[in-house]
């Protein structure tokens, strides 16, 4: 196993972390953690020298914080840097960040969680726990022992993302980050900007949920075999992040032993700028395959929401893309459908054009709306 170092601390993580949201489950129920199997897995891959364990407060519908704790008997706490976040959109006041964290420490049969992040922050969310003093929080529960460092996980665009880097010392992000999300959301100027600002940085979606994996164009598939036959296209993906030299942990969501052995393996591999020239332009090949089929060029800046009416354009647009990118315009259908459920599909556009004046791709948004619920509905 490879390691770095956590930002400013003289603390070392290991190059592949366990994130526990993909845990293997029982009768297709995603509560029911299938716990041996995933006992196995995670011990197998701690045994291994992965040291860095991360979890959250929903995931598998709450169930997932009780599995690591439990995972975690037999001296394997003492092995790792645990990871969790507080679900920050249930707090209506100052005193319910300590009541989740107090629940989280008893579920995970632990007296601290070494890394303690603020969860899934957007602007609105950033808006309402900055005036319930979040912040006072985070430094509080570090006075009394509860966590040891303070960070967050990050959903929205650049400049929301500076902000909140700049409001705090954090000890670290967590920003969602592979070769196709190289402008979305945080991006690749939010992994330069945390990294100058002394901030460890964790990645997730580095195979962006699987997609990377198993649902490949074929013609991806086969330029990314021309390199090495024996890789995976997981493997490639995991080897394009690290070779990031900002990134400091990467999570995979692993769900089976042969993944944990996989990304094991290639962690082997994970050294910064250790791609070659003809490996980093096979990739970029493969991401243009991607743009070759993506129907709509939406950046994802965010520039055009909120609309008036509450439609999520660049989510739209993303479900519509990934369609034709994934060849997979059934799943497209059935995501979109549960946006019409809510009431927040594309059905709903007035045509006002006030998305259009602040697009910086120049797109014709009322247009391709209408495009899209053709299409997926």
């Amino acid at each position: 196993m490879k390691y770095r170092k956590f930002g400013k601390y003289d603390i070392k993580l290991s190059a592949l972390g366990f994130g526990c949201m993909r845990l293997p489950i029982l009768n297709d129920d995603p509560s029911k953690i299938d716990e041996e199997n995933a006992t196995k897995m995670l011990r197998y891959a701690i045994d291994n020298g992965l040291n860095y364990v991360d979890t959250a407060y929903p995931y598998h519908q709450g169930n997932s914080e009780y599995f690591v704790g439990r995972a975690l008997k037999d001296g394997y706490r003492e092995k790792v840097y645990l990871a969790t976040k507080n679900p920050v959109w249930l707090a209506n006041k100052y005193e319910d960040f300590e009541k989740y964290l107090d629940e989280q420490l008893k579920k995970l049969d632990t007296e601290y969680i070494d890394m303690y992040l603020l969860h899934s922050l957007n602007k609105e969310r950033w808006d309402k726990i900055s005036n319930l003093k979040v912040l006072n929080f985070l430094d509080e529960a570090k006075e009394k022992g509860k966590i040891k460092f303070a960070g967050f996980s990050f959903h929205d665009d650049f400049k929301t993302f500076k902000k909140i880097v700049d409001s705090y010392n954090w000890d670290f992000c967590q920003i969602q980050y592979n070769y196709l999300d190289t402008h979305f959301q945080a991006g690749i100027a939010g992994l330069k900007y945390a990294k100058r600002k002394g901030l460890a940085v964790v990645i997730m979606e580095p195979i962006r949920g699987g997609k990377l994996a198993n649902k490949l164009p074929q013609e991806a598939v086969d330029i990314l075999s021309d390199l090495d036959k024996t890789k995976s296209p997981a493997y490639w993906a995991l080897r394009w992040v690290w070779n990031h030299p900002e990134v400091t942990t990467v999570l995979s969501g692993m769900s089976t032993m042969d993944q944990v052995i996989e990304n094991l393996k290639a962690a082997d591999d994970s050294d910064p700028n250790s791609l070659s020239e003809r490996e980093l332009k096979t990739i970029e090949q493969v991401r243009n395959i991607y743009k070759s089929k993506s129907k709509i060029d939406c950046t994802g800046c965010n520039y055009c929401v909120p609309c008036k009416n509450g439609i999520p354009i660049p989510t739209i647009f993303s479900i519509y893309n990934e369609g034709y990118i994934f060849d997979n315009l059934l799943e497209a259908k059935e995501r979109y459908q549960s946006l019409i459920k809510q009431g927040i599909d594309a059905s709903i556009c007035e045509e006002c054009g006030d998305c259009e004046e602040e697009c910086p791709q120049h797109l014709p948004i009322r247009m391709l709306l209408k495009q899209v619920k053709n299409e997926l509905t």
